[in-house]
């Protein structure tokens, strides 16, 4: 039985890291197969990548090993530069056609 006076502590293990990771990966997901807007979509794909780079942060732990680290780093490389090219064509997407809609993206070729 606990007393008032006494701390509990959760240990926060590496199923806590993975179990968040693939709550964060499913928003993603979800938000990239229900969401129309482009901008939306594009910052669900991030929270994507950031939910496999808690998995790799996880498991470089978990491991003892700094590959996990590594990884990260490139996927962080490459996910600003994605949001540099990215952002950039749906900027003038929205200029183009005062909407962001994927819909109307779809209809207007060339």
């Amino acid at each position: 039985m606990i007393q008032r006076n006494e701390i509990v502590m959760l240990e926060v293990t590496t199923d806590w890291y993975l179990t968040l990771a693939a709550i964060l990966f499913s928003i993603g997901f979800l938000g990239m197969m229900i969401r129309k807007n482009a901008l939306i979509m594009f910052m669900c794909i991030e929270l994507m990548l950031n939910a496999v780079n808690l998995t790799f942060i996880s498991a470089s732990k978990h491991f003892g090993q700094v590959d996990g680290q590594v990884f990260v780093f490139f996927v962080l490389v490459v996910a600003a530069a994605e949001v540099v090219v990215g952002l950039a064509i749906i900027v003038s997407i929205f200029r183009k056609q005062s909407s962001a809609s994927v819909d109307v993206l779809n209809v207007s070729r060339g």
